[in-house]
């Protein structure tokens, strides 16, 4: 029996869902910090059926465009940044810094 054709093609309508190492990629930061912001509320996630996150395409891509300096992450970065300046971690700061230009330009 054919399917009504009220109903939406399911594939049509999914989500584009990135895995936490996918995520951690494009924040240019470790998996576990992704894990990390969704324990604090940053992000959200969806479990697929065999108990793996998963991170809407939209929502990151929302996060990453957040602002032009004004934004939560970017704020939250700034500080990362001066804390690895502090403690001589210059190469985590360059990497920081890096993703923070690229928050805050939309470039890469």
């Amino acid at each position: 029996m054919p399917a009504p054709s009220s109903l939406p093609d399911l594939m049509d309508t999914a989500e584009d869902l990135l895995t936490p190492g996918e995520v951690a990629r494009l924040f240019r930061v470790d998996p576990k910090t992704v894990a990390r912001w969704e324990k604090d509320g940053r992000l959200s996630s969806v479990k697929t059926l065999g108990g793996h996150r998963r991170y809407p395409r939209s929502q990151i891509t929302h996060v990453l465009h957040a602002g032009t300096g004004s934004g939560e992450v970017v704020r939250a970065l700034e500080q990362v940044h001066a804390l690895a300046l502090e403690v001589g971690a210059v190469g985590d700061a360059g990497h920081v810094a890096a993703l923070i230009e690229t928050l805050r330009t939309g470039h890469r």
